[in-house]
């Protein structure tokens, strides 16, 4: 799934939707404390703290039944020694922790689950978390218009209806193949429509207008050539 961008204090951060949850790129966030060649080096050195590696073991123990406790301890004894510069991925590959990852290439980084990109964001800077909340939010209400406008319903509303469901997948996951692509075009028709600085209601209106009229289109194109295959079929 390609990878949303919000610009907090001119600094661009990505963010990738993973099948648990929201992650943020915290390399991106570290450059709002250093340049961009340093970023990581911030990274690394956040993940040296004993206080970092207690949340992330505490995170890991209510959200991965699958996280390695006794390896965790290992990293924690090591914390403040001047030896002591463990990597995103030595933690993840020796603990089996699922709140961090390594992305290599276009949008690569440590990417972090938003629970912990925030408190690393908190490192950084608490006024620069609180901006970082705040857009973070404010892409998540863009996500739910556009959500409404095709589906109906919030995000948080499929989740509430289908609980078990949504412990492993999210409302777009059911989309049908018309639907997301009628999805992708409200995007960019949205990002149009937030550049020329028109109002929640109006864009909710025109993107309801737009989401109606293009899935009628593509869901009667689809019926007529199932047709056309049905009647070819029968003349065989």
């Amino acid at each position: 799934m390609k990878n949303k961008v919000i610009e907090v204090q001119n600094v661009h951060i990505s963010i990738s939707k993973q099948k648990l949850d929201d992650y943020i790129c915290i390399t991106d966030i570290a450059k709002a404390k250093s340049d961009s060649v340093r970023a990581a080096d911030v990274v690394r050195n956040w993940l040296r703290n004993r206080g970092t590696l207690e949340y992330l073991s505490v995170w890991e123990q209510i959200y991965n039944p699958n996280f390695k406790v006794f390896e965790s301890e290992h990293f924690k004894k090591q914390a403040g020694l001047l030896t002591f510069t463990p990597s995103v991925s030595e933690w993840v590959n020796e603990t089996n922790a699922i709140g961090l990852y390594v992305k290599r290439g276009k949008y690569g980084g440590t990417y972090a689950h938003k629970d912990i990109a925030f408190e690393f964001a908190s490192a950084i800077s608490p006024v620069f978390k609180l901006y970082l909340i705040k857009e973070f939010q404010r892409l998540k209400e863009e996500a739910d218009i556009l959500n409404v406008a095709l589906f109906g319903f919030t995000a948080k509303a499929w989740r509430e209806a289908n609980p078990e469901l949504a412990k492993k997948n999210n409302v777009r996951d059911f989309a049908t193949i018309n639907e997301l692509t009628v999805l992708s075009n409200l995007e960019s028709h949205n990002a149009q429509m937030l550049r020329e600085g028109k109002e929640k209601g109006e864009r909710f209106k025109i993107l309801q207008e737009i989401a109606e009229y293009q899935l009628n289109v593509l869901n009667a194109a689809e019926e007529i050539k199932m047709i056309e295959s049905d009647g070819a079929l029968s003349e065989v």
